[in-house]
């Protein structure tokens, strides 16, 4: 995580992605949407798991959200190439995290101070959605994208719960992450 393979194969992702987006030829009406996960594709978190041993203990939720609460993740710099990239190429963008809606403030507040300054819509998880997989979490609001006649061309996340699941986008990147799974 601290070496040159992780910083080379978040470049390589965010490059791929640069590609097939500058590629796309948009369709005009707005309605083309790229979706970012957060945590760990575009903020890291490695600072909170530098302190609990880059994943091996076992998840504490507490504790995660003491770390969230700091608004102090940094970006992650390929991810804020590719970002403010699909934003200059006319992409709508979507963030759509796990994260629970009583920590909507401090991301936003993260958000910004790391880079990214402008988005379309955040997502994220309310009471009634916090016993959900993420896969199923996810795959709901890309649903919900889909009704309302977005159409989702690219999307980035760490997890495969951030890009599998219904209603997936026309094309996927998987950001490296060793750390940890979430289903």
């Amino acid at each position: 995580m601290t070496g040159r393979g992780y910083k080379l194969d978040l470049e390589r992702v965010s490059s791929e992605a640069g590609v097939y987006a500058k590629n796309l030829e948009l369709s005009g009406d707005g309605k083309d949407v790229w979706i970012f996960d957060i945590d760990d594709t575009l903020l890291s978190n490695l600072p909170y798991y530098i302190e609990h041993g880059y994943g091996l203990e076992i998840f504490d939720p507490i504790e995660f959200d003491k770390w969230v609460q700091k608004g102090m993740a940094p970006a992650i710099e390929p991810s804020l190439k590719l970002y403010e990239k699909i934003l200059d190429l006319g992409f709508k963008v979507f963030l759509l995290t796990g994260r629970n809606e009583k920590h909507k403030s401090i991301t936003i507040e993260n958000l910004t101070k790391a880079g990214f300054r402008r988005w379309d819509k955040l997502i994220l998880r309310d009471s009634e959605q916090h016993g959900k997989l993420a896969v199923v979490f996810k795959s709901e609001k890309r649903g919900e994208m889909v009704e309302e006649g977005y159409r989702i061309v690219g999307n980035s996340g760490d997890q495969w719960s951030d890009l599998l699941g219904a209603d997936p986008s026309r094309r996927s990147f998987k950001l490296p992450n060793p750390m940890y799974y979430i289903p």
